[in-house]
C-alpha cells in the first residue's frame, strides 16, 4: 500500500546554502531550485520571472532559413498547401496552428491527418496522393516526417515539396526535403532540444512572419494550442517549454479560442483556473480520444472552429467519442485483469505480456500504463490487426523498454519509442519466441527491489514552515510537468486530530498537527485503505508524504495537504 521514499539530492550540495543566502529564501525553496539544476542568482531570477523575451531566436534552428523562406513564398504567391499532422494531441494542435496561420492569409490550405489504423503513424503515400489530387505544391508536416525518406522522394516525384517539422529522434538518413526542422537532428545548434511538435510548428510560424516583414508576436495567439501540446505530449517543462506553457495557460484562462472554450464548457471547467493538470487529465484526453478511436479530424475541426456554435457541435461529438473510448478502455482493463488472474501470477513475473486479438489499438497503451501502476512491472499489451500483432509497451523507473525491444529486433517486424513507452509489431508465428525472449531480458535485468514502487521526495518539511511567504515562493515554481514536477514533501511525527473520515469515492480526509502547532486539513484521493491502519495505530505518530495546494470552499481559500503516502511508526503500511 505504501511506497519506498526516495529523497532527491542535488548534484552539488553547496548550491542550496548559497542560493539561500543570495536570494534570502528558506532553505527548502533553495533546495528545490538546486535539484532542478538552478545554480546561480541569474538562473533563479529567470526561473521565477519567465517571460516571452527569453524565448530563443527561431533562426537558430537548422533549416529554419530555408523553411521560412519557402513558406513565406507560398503565402505571397497563394499556393495550395497541405498541413500534414499526427493523430495525437501534439499532432492535432500543431496542425491547427499552421493551418490557421496560413488560412488567415487567404491561402487554399487543407489539413491531412492519417487514420490511426488504416495508415498508421507518419507521412503516407495516401496523404501525398491527397495533396496531389487537390493540386498542392507544398506539404508542411508537423509532429512527424523526420524518418520519411522514401515518402519525401515520392512527393518530389509528384512535384510536391516538403517542409518537415518534427521533434522526434532522427534516423541514420535525413529526408531530402526543402527544409527539415527538428532540434534533435544531428548538427542542429538550437539551444533547447525539448520542444513539442507544436512548438516546432510555432517556431516556423514566427520565422515566416519575420520573412513576411511582420512582427513574430503575431504568433502569440497560438500559445494556447502550444501549451495544450506541451502538457499532453509529456515533454520537459523547463527552459522554453516552461515559458510557452506559462503564457499559454494565461491565454487559455483569459481568452480561450472557441474550440477550447467549448470543450471547457462541455466538461464544466469554465469557472476553474485552468492548470497543467486540467489539460493532462481533462482537455488532453478528450482531444486525444478522436485519434485513439480512429479519425482525429474532428479534433482539428474543433480547434480551428471560428464560431462558438460550430465549436460546441464539435465539442459534443468529441465528448461522445470520449465516452466510447472510456467504455472500451474499461472493458479492456477488465479483460486484461482476468487474463492475468487466469494465466499468471504477477508477483512472480518480472514482466507482463498480454495478447487478445480483439483488443482496440487505441486504448491498449492506456491499459498498459495502468497495469504498470498496479503491478510495477514492464507491461506490453498486444492486439491483432490484418494478420500482424501490434502493441504498446510501458515501463517502470530504471528499465529502458526501448533498449529491451532492441534486443528482440530479430523477432520484430518493427518497433519504436523511448525509455518508458514504445510501440511494436510482431509476426504471429514469432509471438511465443518474443514473449520468451522479453521475459528472459527482464528476469536478467530486474531485481526484487525494482518491483517495489517508490515515491520521489523533494524535501523534508516541518508543518510550521508552510507560511504565506513560503507558499508565495512555491507558487512561482508553476507550471508543473516533467523535469519540474509538483514538489512532494515529507513531514514526520504527525498527530492525527480526531478520527480520519472517508469522503466521496473512497478519499481519506483528516486533520493533522505537528509538535502542538496549528491544525491543517489534508486529503488523500483513493486512500481509504489507510483509514483502518490509522485507527488501529491509535495515537501513534505517522509520517506523511504530500503536495501542498489551495482549496476553495464557500468563497474561502485555504491551504491543504494533498496526501501521497503514509508511514505508521516509521514503517510502510503493507
Amino acid at each position: 500500500m505504501s511506497f519506498r521514499w526516495n529523497f532527491i539530492q542535488p548534484e552539488h550540495e553547496e548550491v542550496a546554502p548559497r542560493l539561500q543566502e543570495e536570494l534570502g529564501i528558506p532553505w527548502s525553496i533553495a533546495h528545490l531550485l538546486a535539484i532542478r539544476k538552478i545554480t546561480t542568482f541569474e538562473e533563479a531570477k529567470k526561473f521565477f520571472r519567465p517571460s516571452l523575451s527569453q524565448l530563443h531566436d527561431p533562426f537558430l534552428m537548422k533549416g529554419m532559413e530555408a523553411g521560412s523562406d519557402r513558406l513565406a513564398s507560398a503565402v505571397r504567391t497563394g499556393e495550395t498547401v497541405v498541413v500534414y499532422g499526427d493523430y495525437d494531441v501534439d499532432g492535432t494542435t500543431a496542425t491547427s496552428i499552421v493551418y490557421t496561420f496560413l488560412k488567415n492569409f487567404g491561402l487554399n490550405v487543407r489539413y491531412y491527418i492519417p487514420h490511426r489504423f488504416k495508415e498508421g503513424y507518419g507521412i503516407s503515400e495516401d496523404g501525398i496522393d491527397f495533396a496531389g489530387e487537390i493540386g498542392a505544391t507544398l506539404i508542411v508536416s508537423v509532429d512527424c516526417g523526420i524518418t520519411a525518406v522514401e515518402e519525401t522522394e515520392y512527393a518530389k516525384s509528384k512535384g510536391i515539396e516538403l517542409i518537415i517539422c518534427d521533434h522526434h529522434n532522427a534516423g541514420e538518413v535525413i529526408p531530402d526535403a526543402v527544409a527539415v526542422l527538428d532540434p534533435k537532428q544531428p548538427g542542429c545548434p538550437y539551444p533547447f532540444k525539448g520542444l513539442s511538435g507544436a512548438g516546432v510548428g510555432f517556431k516556423l510560424v514566427q520565422a515566416t512572419l519575420v520573412k513576411l516583414g511582420l512582427q513574430p508576436e503575431i504568433a502569440h495567439p497560438y500559445l494556447d494550442l502550444v501549451a495544450i501540446s506541451i502538457a499532453s505530449d509529456i515533454v520537459p517543462i523547463v527552459d522554453e517549454n516552461r515559458i510557452l506553457m506559462r503564457e499559454g495557460l494565461k491565454r487559455i484562462n483569459a481568452e480561450p479560442r472557441p474550440g477550447v472554450k467549448a470543450l471547457m464548457d462541455r466538461i464544466q471547467l469554465r469557472d476553474a483556473e485552468i492548470s497543467t493538470s486540467h489539460i493532462v487529465f481533462s482537455l488532453g484526453p478528450r482531444i486525444n480520444a478522436a485519434g485513439r478511436m480512429g479519425d482525429a479530424a474532428v479534433a482539428v475541426s474543433l480547434l480551428i472552429a471560428e464560431t462558438g456554435h460550430e465549436a460546441h457541435d464539435y465539442a459534443a461529438r468529441l465528448e461522445k467519442i470520449n465516452f466510447q473510448r472510456r467504455d472500451t478502455d474499461t472493458k479492456t482493463m477488465s479483460q486484461a485483469l482476468l487474463q492475468l488472474d487466469q494465466n499468471m501470477d504477477p508477483d512472480n513475473c518480472s514482466s507482463l505480456v498480454l495478447h487478445d486479438p480483439d483488443w482496440h489499438l487505441g486504448v491498449i497503451g492506456i491499459v498498459a500504463s495502468r497495469l504498470v501502476d498496479i503491478y510495477c512491472r514492464p507491461t506490453i499489451m498486444l492486439s491483432t490487426v490484418d494478420g500482424l500483432i501490434k502493441g504498446s509497451a510501458r515501463s517502470i523507473n530504471g528499465f529502458n523498454i526501448y533498449e529491451a525491444l532492441k534486443q528482440c529486433d530479430d523477432l520484430l517486424v518493427q518497433f519504436g519509442g523511448h525509455k518508458y513507452a514504445a510501440g511494436l509489431t510482431i509476426a504471429e508465428d514469432q509471438l511465443a519466441n518474443f514473449i520468451e525472449r522479453f521475459q528472459q531480458i527482464t528476469n536478467e535485468t530486474l531485481s526484487e527491489q525494482d518491483f517495489k514502487p517508490e515515491l520521489m521526495i523533494d524535501a523534508e518539511l516541518a508543518l510550521s514552515e508552510i507560511t504565506p511567504r513560503f507558499w508565495k515562493l512555491l507558487k512561482q515554481f508553476e507550471p508543473y510537468g516533467p523535469n519540474n514536477l509538483k514538489p512532494v514533501f515529507v513531514s514526520r511525527n504527525i498527530q492525527v486530530a480526531g478520527r480520519p473520515s472517508i469522503v466521496g469515492q473512497g478519499h481519506l480526509k483528516m486533520r493533522i498537527s505537528q509538535d502542538g502547532a496549528g491544525v491543517m486539513d489534508s486529503i488523500g484521493f483513493n486512500m481509504k485503505k489507510f483509514a483502518e491502519p490509522l485507527l488501529n495505530a491509535g495515537n501513534a505518530p505517522v509520517d506523511i508524504a504530500y503536495a501542498i495546494e489551495e482549496n476553495t470552499w464557500n468563497n474561502r481559500t485555504t491551504l491543504q495537504l494533498r496526501l501521497k503516502d503514509i508511514h505508521i511508526n516509521g514503517d510502510l503500511v503493507p
